[in-house]
């Protein structure tokens, strides 16, 4: 059989290449590499004296560079705590964040154009109200009994 040849084939015209000199191409890369240098002077890197210029390695925080809470806090914590040491049962949350609830409530009785506080405290009435029906529905008894000493409705 013989092969058909397309018209696109035979109207195309070959393409020609233009080869430059290799030792053109590379003054240009060298020209541009030298412009490239000119532009950003490399500074030397300042010299530190003493024990400044070795790095510190990251210590553990100690005892008393961690948040020590206030002893307001301590107080609820301890009042409201399931067992020793305990810090984030959720009667301890709760009761937390209604000391907070009271403290922004009362600021925004004296500025009642603070929109900024305003948010922030329904945000933290929502987190308390989450945390107690988290409670109701898993124990019931410690809902009741939680919602009676801080006096929620």
């Amino acid at each position: 059989m013989a092969t058909k040849t397309t018209k696109k084939a035979a109207a195309k015209p070959a393409a020609k290449k233009t080869t430059k000199p290799v030792e053109e191409k590379v003054s240009k890369v060298e020209k541009t590499v030298k412009a490239a240098k000119a532009e950003k002077p490399v500074k030397a890197p300042k010299k530190i004296s003493g024990q400044a210029s070795q790095k510190k390695a990251a210590k553990a925080p100690t005892a008393e560079e961690l948040a020590i809470p206030s002893p307001e806090k301590q107080e609820i914590i301890a009042q409201f705590a399931v067992k020793n040491g305990d810090t984030g049962s959720p009667e301890v949350q709760v009761a937390l964040l209604t000391r907070r609830i009271e403290k922004l409530v009362g600021h925004l009785r004296t500025n009642p154009h603070d929109n900024h506080s305003r948010r922030g405290l329904l945000g933290i009435v929502s987190k308390r109200r989450r945390l107690l029906n988290y409670l109701e529905k898993k124990e019931k008894k410690r809902f009741i009994e939680i919602k009676e000493k801080l006096g929620l409705t």
